[in-house]
């Protein structure tokens, strides 16, 4: 996710961040799901919770219902359209309004039911009966039956929707004739009544039950699609926990509880108030008058230190592990990143150590696209070293030790353009000019999902927070020839068909006791697509949150793993019912 905002199979996320080196390899063994199972509760093995905050307000023993919630964002969402939305603010906000067939536990990477209230899998590990929950209403009263789970798997697959995530689904029997328009629906997704849904693969795929947890699977309602069009993502409507009431563009989204919510006591709010356009610092100054409940933009870095030499202040503050990448996106279509030498010069010159100190030590330099706590992570992999005369040098390799000029977008909310300024200064230092173009997040995500869009982009505030722990979720969208499309996720439209099937006989190993090879797989293909250079690999950096102490939850939901960056559904109000 972008973000997205990005979490290989079933250990739990900031465990694994705890963990400590000698533990890395016992996670790999545990990373792969099992390939049968009777019912969603026991589709994992033991998935750890999530580790406990480094400092952070304690919950309340019994939470209480009522109340609202306000919570800040320099930008507005983009869109809350499952099947499209794809950047860190809107993913838990979607998580919020859709269900699907699977979810998490809240705070942990273990899989459980939703939608679907048990599913059973083959011995041959090809299809997957899902059986439904009955009485599940849509927010516009209607039932959700088993023919909306196949329109919204298909909605989502089908090319003129521009999925981000169609990718992560042509596993499914059906998808490639489905896309390329010779078939009119998916063969491999079937309905044998109204509360079964049957999928049929091509191969077993060890990521299955994620995807069926996953944003882009969330179960929509035709006719409201049709009845909206194009404005479906801004005004949503979806079986979860809550419901859009208002959105004013620029200004606020309002959810309100859903009343006919499936599961009880959930949510614990009344309304949440989405109030757009604060800048962090503002946020922050709020939230200490106790105006604001959540900083959703964060503790800007430059008032870091300060926050944490608080008393007052630092218990509020959240700070944990996560699987996280943030990276640089060379646009492989674009000169002068079409030829490699510019590439892994763009990696040598970049001081990762200094761009770290700019965000307060919150992170450690990265040398490859998977983060250290992920199972596939090489360990001995060194990467490209700091090297301004090697960075040089592959410059004149590439016929451009004259110089050359392009662009490089960057979201506009601090600290985001200052490490753009920080990478352009090392930059211009091997004669690669850089133009900063510091836009919202929707504008640079836009232009990233073009083939001629952006030449280079910093994805900081973005790009990479896992979607679900599997290292296959650092590279099908975004680095896998499914993602180079229109309105993906795969920036540097880089596309290695050869590295694409090495991907597919990865996910093929879903036997548990193969688990370590998966992983060790997996490494592989990332540390030779590194080789090809389409990313800068900076940093993996932790999650830092902050919000009042009106504001509660269980452990881990102000840093959920998977509804990131906080599990709405969970907060309660100290001050309820």
């Amino acid at each position: 996710m972008n973000r997205l905002l990005a979490s290989a199979s079933i250990v739990a996320l900031l465990a694994l961040g705890a963990c400590g080196e000698e533990k890395k390899d016992e996670a790999a063994s545990e990373a792969a799901p099992a390939a049968t199972s009777e019912a969603a509760s026991t589709a994992t093995s033991e998935a750890a919770p999530a580790a406990t905050s480094e400092a952070a307000a304690p919950a309340s023993s019994e939470p209480k219902q009522g109340g609202s919630m306000i919570v800040t964002f320099k930008d507005d969402l983009p869109t809350l359209d499952p099947a499209i939305g794809y950047d860190w603010k809107n993913w838990s906000v979607i998580k919020s309004v859709f269900d699907g067939l699977l979810d998490y536990k809240p705070g942990t990477t273990e899989i459980v039911p939703d939608l679907a209230e048990s599913f059973e899998t083959s011995a041959d590990g090809l299809t997957y009966t899902f059986k439904l929950r009955h009485g599940v209403k849509f927010h516009n009263g209607r039932e959700m039956k088993a023919a909306d789970v196949k329109y919204s798997l298909e909605r989502m697959i089908d090319p003129k929707t521009q999925s981000p995530g169609a990718g992560y689904y042509s596993g499914i029997k059906g998808f490639a004739e489905f896309q390329g328009g010779t078939a009119k629906e998916v063969t491999g997704i079937t309905t044998p009544d109204d509360y079964t849904v049957k999928l049929e693969l091509t191969a077993p795929d060890a990521t299955t039950l994620h995807l069926m947890a996953l944003n882009f699977s969330f179960v929509v309602p035709k006719e409201e699609v049709e009845k909206s069009g194009a404005d479906f993502g801004k005004k949503p409507v979806g079986t979860g926990a809550f419901k859009v009431t208002e959105w004013t563009s620029g200004q606020k989204i309002v959810l309100e509880r859903n009343a006919d919510y499936y599961r009880a006591g959930i949510p614990r709010l009344d309304k949440i108030t989405f109030e757009i356009g604060q800048e962090p610092v503002v946020a922050l100054l709020r939230l200490q008058k106790g105006e604001i409940d959540i900083a959703g933009d964060n503790v800007p870095p430059a008032k870091f230190t300060e926050v944490m030499g608080d008393p007052a202040m630092k218990d509020l503050v959240t700070m944990d592990d996560q699987l996280q990448t943030g990276y640089i996106a060379m646009n492989v279509n674009i000169p002068p990143f079409d030829k490699v030498a510019v590439r892994q010069a763009v990696n040598m010159a970049i001081n990762k150590e200094r761009i770290v100190q700019l965000i307060n030590n919150r992170a450690v330099p990265a040398n490859q696209p998977l983060p250290p706590a992920m199972p596939g992570y090489d360990k001995a992999y060194k990467g490209y070293a700091y090297d301004v005369e090697g960075a040089k040098a592959k410059m004149k390799e590439a016929g451009l030790e004259g110089g050359v000029e392009t662009d490089m977008y960057v979201m506009n909310t601090d600290p985001q353009p200052r490490i753009a300024q920080a990478i352009q200064q090392d930059l211009a230092g091997i004669g690669i000019k850089v133009n900063l173009k510091s836009l919202d997040m929707g504008t640079v995500i836009a232009a990233g999902g073009k083939k001629d869009g952006a030449p280079m982009i910093w994805s900081g505030g973005m790009a990479w927070i896992a979607d679900f722990p599997d290292p296959s979720n650092f590279y099908t969208a975004i680095l896998g020839c499914g993602g180079a499309v229109d309105g993906g996720w795969n920036w540097s439209w880089y596309c290695n068909k050869d590295l694409d099937k090495r991907a597919a006989e990865a996910n093929a190993i879903t036997d548990p006791a193969k688990a370590n090879e998966r992983a060790a797989a997996w490494g592989k293909i990332f540390t030779d697509l590194m080789g090809d250079a389409p990313w800068a690999p900076i940093f993996n950096e932790k999650a830092v949150g902050i919000h009042s102490k009106r504001v509660a939850g269980p452990n881990g939901i102000f840093a959920d793993p998977i509804h990131i960056p906080v599990n709405y559904d969970e907060v309660y109000a100290t001050d309820g019912k």
